[in-house]
């Protein structure tokens, strides 16, 4: 099937050179990469470039200190269980001893009322 538009091989070779010439001229007046208006939005790149870079680093240094006071908080939880995990073991151990106390008391107690018996008894025996 034909396309009504069917160019020949010189009309074809005729419109690339045209595209070629359009695009070298469009080269041509192409601003220089020493032209003040091309240094000027470069340095204005490299200005927002700088920028971005500073608050990337301003965002890590803040995530950095986040972590820091994480850790801290952290470990002065981890200290404040142990602080009073330690308190609550020496209150049992304080408890333990005294009950222990206690029951030695009273054995000592009852020890000497049976005591105080037995000698009424043989006082009153003699």
């Amino acid at each position: 099937m034909r396309h009504v538009n069917d160019n020949g091989f010189a009309e074809r070779r005729k419109a690339a050179a045209e595209a070629k010439k359009l695009l070298l001229k469009k080269f041509e007046t192409a601003p220089k990469a020493d032209d003040p208006e091309m240094v000027a939005k470069r340095l204005e790149r490299e200005a927002i470039a700088a920028a971005r870079e500073l608050r990337r680093a301003e965002r890590e240094q803040l995530k950095q200190e986040a972590r820091e006071r994480q850790l801290a908080e952290a470990a002065a939880q981890t200290e404040a269980a142990t602080a009073a995990e330690r308190q609550e073991a020496e209150a049992r151990e304080a408890a333990a001893k005294d009950r222990i106390a206690r029951v030695i008391a009273d054995e000592a107690e009852r020890k000497a009322e049976r005591d105080r018996r037995y000698a009424a008894r043989k006082a009153r025996q003699r």
